[in-house]
This record gives C-alpha cells, structure tokens and sequence, in this order.
C-alpha cells in the first residue's frame, strides 16, 4: 500500500510517501524558521499563507523523487490535530482535494501519534511495547505504548512543556528563533557550576513535569544583572543556558528511569523536536547503559515535524484498519486533540 503524508500543522510543510513493502520512497520539507524569526515567533496567518504556497510543489517534488504518478496513491493521510487552526485547514485541504479528484480514500492522522511512531522509521526500530517521552513543541508526556493506538498516559507536564520553556528562557537570554536550538548550542560553552537551577519535581511520587519555574529561575537571574547594572556578557548566557539545559535534561532522564521501573519495561523511545538536543541523547544514553535499557531515537530529520511521519502513521492505522481511511471529503481539523483520546484500530471491511 502507498501513502502519501501531508503535514502543517504549524511551520513546516511536509509531505512523503511510504509504501507498506518498500519503506519510505520520497520525502519533501520546507521550513518557514527564515520567514518568523523576524517576529520572534510562529505567526499564525503567515504560517497558513505559505502553506498554500508550499504543499503542492513539494508534492510534485515528492512524486517525482519517488518515481511514482498520483494515481498509483493508494491513500492519503494528513494531520487533522493538534496545531494551529489555520495551518491544519490547509492540509486538510490539500489532502482531501487530491482525495476526491484521485478518487482516492483519506485518513486524519494524529500530529502527536506521528511522533510517537517516527523512531520505527529508523533501521533499527523498538518494539512493542516501550515507554515513549514525547517532547514535542508544547506537549511533554510519557506514554506506555503497547502498539499503534495503543497508549497509556503516565505523566505529563503541568504547565509549561519543555520545548516551551526552551524557547521562553532563549527569549530571555537574547536569542533567536527557534530558542530550543540556540539555547541547546550556547549551553555548550557554559560552567556547569555558575548556576545551580531548580530541578521541579525531580522527587515528586509520580511521572507529572513542571517547567514554568524553571523559566521564571532563569527571569530571576536576568534580573538579577539587570538591577546591578550589569549587562550579561556572552559567558554568562552561556552558563545560565548550561543551568537551565542541564536542570532540563536531569528532570526528563529521572522521570523516564522512572518509568521503565515502574512498568518493567525495557525499552525506551525518545520522540519530538527536544528529542534532538545533544545534551539529552547523552544523559539518556549513559543512564540507559548503566541500568541495560535500550534507547530509541528518530533520525534526526524526523524529529521536527514532517510528512514521513504522517504517511508512517497512516501506513500502520490502515495495516491495523483497513477501512479506517475514507472516501469521505468534507473535513475537519482539530487544534486541540488529546492523545488520549485516540483508540485502537478496529479490524474492518477495506473501504469501497
């Protein structure tokens, strides 16, 4: 079965296509990071615009990479949440237009379950059943994922997720768009010991996260110069962004030890954009090693969003259900779509 995968569910366009027996075929991304960083932020309106820009090029990029007409398309899913109203509405749109004028079925794929399975993309992929951390824009969870659908939630943030603080604390220490990156390159240059952030809910009894007070420490320290007059010079960022970095990562390996002992488990998949930080894929590892857990990570062009994921998503809902997908074309989007929410595939009859 081919797919084709249409994602934009925020600043990225992607669309690919995964074939059942061959793998991932063709695969093609645009990034609007240039086009916001002069806002400091994803604006909604522009995001949607360049969306209609992108997506069909990029599908004619994808086709031809692949060596494949549309009409050999067997489905097509697209994300239908969460994300930005505006954004997802244009890939509904895209995919459910290609739907009817292919007369081929479509399938609304969950923005979050795309991350949850794009480390089975890899040469080496986990198998079931794993904990899962998803650190992916403003969601930071655990899940237990015994298979496709197949997800319980342990723990998750509070308040602010990970990559939120990421991004607010970056803002904080003058740095640009994306702030995860930045933020994550800068720490390498820091004194592990100028700053000793806190670490909150490291010894909580349960799996939850909270990261606001660890943006409002890092607005405390800023503060803090700015009262003395004093301008932070490039070293001191480096070392408030090695404190935050480094309280970050203690926190996320705690929780996700944790969790493969509560549930004596032992394999571990890391998945989302903060799945690509450095500092974290060392820590994780080393912790893993020491206790003979395994980890999983996405490659890295699959940790950000993309359209390989989607259409792997897609790929394994219509292996499980095959008559999930539909030639139904009035669509509609989720903006805000919990994981829990989802269900198991049902066996059913293939679409007509």
């Amino acid at each position: 079965m081919l797919v084709l995968g249409v994602e934009s569910s925020c600043d990225e366009t992607g669309l690919a296509l995964y074939d059942t027996e061959r793998g991932l075929l063709a695969h093609a991304l645009h990034s609007q990071i240039a086009m916001h960083q002069e806002y400091g932020g994803v604006v909604p309106e522009l995001a949607s615009r360049d969306h209609i820009r992108r997506a069909i090029p990029l599908l004619r990029q994808t086709l031809a990479e692949a060596g494949t007409e549309a009409h050999e398309i067997d489905a097509i899913a697209y994300t239908q949440g969460p994300g930005l109203a505006g954004a997802l509405l244009v890939g509904a749109s895209v995919a459910c237009g290609l739907g009817l004028a292919l007369d081929k079925p479509v399938l609304g794929i969950h923005h979050l379950e795309g991350h949850l399975l794009s480390p089975l993309l890899a040469s080496k992929p986990p198998r079931f059943p794993f904990i899962a951390l998803l650190v992916s824009g403003g969601h930071t969870q655990l899940m237990r994922v015994d298979g496709v659908g197949r997800y319980e939630l342990l723990g998750e943030t509070l308040d602010d997720a990970a990559g939120e603080a990421f991004d607010k604390s970056a803002k904080l220490l003058g740095l640009g768009y994306p702030g995860g990156p930045a933020i994550s390159r800068l720490a390498e240059f820091g004194d592990p010991n100028a700053y000793q952030l806190p670490r909150p809910m490291l010894h909580s009894k349960n799996l939850d996260f909270s990261f606001s007070g660890l943006k409002t420490a890092v607005l405390t320290v800023v503060k803090q110069h700015s009262k003395l007059d004093s301008n932070l010079c490039e070293q001191d960022k480096a070392n408030i962004a090695r404190g935050f970095v480094d309280a970050i990562v203690d926190v996320l390996v705690a929780k996700c030890m944790t969790a493969l002992k509560q549930t004596n488990l032992k394999r571990l998949v890391i998945a989302g954009g903060v799945g690509a930080n450095a500092q974290l894929r060392a820590a994780l590892n080393a912790a893993a090693t020491k206790r003979r857990y395994e980890v999983f990570y996405p490659e890295l062009q699959f940790c950000t969003d993309n359209g390989a994921m989607i259409a792997f998503a897609g790929a394994m809902r219509l292996r499980e259900e095959p008559g999930a997908a539909r030639r139904e074309y009035g669509f509609g989007v989720r903006p805000r779509w919990p994981l829990d929410e989802l269900r198991p595939p049902q066996a059913t009859p293939a679409a007509s």
